[in-house]
């Protein structure tokens, strides 16, 4: 494909314990290095119709359920039409996706965008791992950090390519964007608060992308849970917790790094 010809990147992500704010810091270093102005963007702070459509845009997601997060999804969507804007994506993701990178690049294609390059890179799991060995962590970040690295200089030269594999990505797509796949999940994962540990910190409310909690005598949740694992990775007191599972948290940087603007 073909590089990039603005002098102006805008990354536009949403990470949910560090990840991807990880992989795009990454970019942005090498991107920086190479005279290009950029910026970052929090999706979950960002109007979508406010994108500039003079720059290149970049787009950055965990992988979930596949796909990615509703909300996700619901961005790209309320971008503005554009008239062959260069964009890019890169998603991180803990084994496989299958169902994001195809319908990514057809939505995009749809509202006037020129794709110029995906990529998925694999970092450590969020999802209630069973174990968090740092060396194997420190091991994974560094080799996701590389890939970041590559595909940036490839974006620049113009080595990178989006692909699409129509009908079997479309099928798997349709499931993380439905309501009903993550009704189900909120079933599988009841997210509960230990009081007795509970703080009233309000942590928990300024982390959720979807406003999904609010603050009573305690958090409660309202059913709109995407389980991004904010909430129950960087709870100061361990109060957040799914009863009767053994895990351990990870987040790959620290919360403040998350809710910088």
């Amino acid at each position: 494909m073909r590089p990039m010809t603005s002098d102006s990147v805008d990354i536009y992500y949403f990470s949910g314990t560090g990840n991807t704010l990880l992989v795009v810091k990454k970019m942005k270093e090498v991107f920086e290095r190479n005279g290009l102005r950029v910026g970052l963007f929090r999706m979950e702070k960002t109007n979508p119709a406010n994108v500039d459509l003079s720059h290149t845009v970049g787009l950055g997601f965990p992988v979930a359920a596949q796909g990615t997060f509703p909300f996700v999804w619901d961005f790209v969507r309320s971008l503005p039409q554009a008239d062959g804007t260069p964009v890019f994506m890169v998603d991180t993701l803990a084994i496989y996706s299958g169902g994001v990178v195809g319908p990514m690049r057809k939505l995009l294609e749809e509202k006037g965008y020129t794709p110029i390059g995906a990529k998925e890179i694999r970092m450590p799991s969020n999802l209630f791992p069973k174990e968090v060995v740092p060396e194997k962590v420190e091991d994974k970040v560094r080799k996701g950090l590389e890939k970041a690295e590559r595909y940036a200089n490839d974006l620049l030269a113009g080595r990178t390519r989006w692909g699409r594999v129509p009908i079997l990505s479309d099928m798997v797509a349709i499931f993380s964007q439905k309501g009903k796949a993550w009704k189900l999940f909120r079933k599988i994962y009841r997210l509960q608060v230990d009081t007795s540990k509970c703080r009233r910190c309000g942590l928990c409310v300024r982390l959720c992308p979807v406003g999904n909690i609010t603050m009573n005598e305690f958090p409660e949740f309202r059913g709109e849970c995407q389980f991004c694992m904010r909430c129950i990775s960087f709870c100061p007191t361990g109060a957040i917790h799914l009863p009767g599972k053994e895990y351990e948290v990870y987040r790959a940087v620290k919360v403040g790094e998350l809710l910088k603007e």
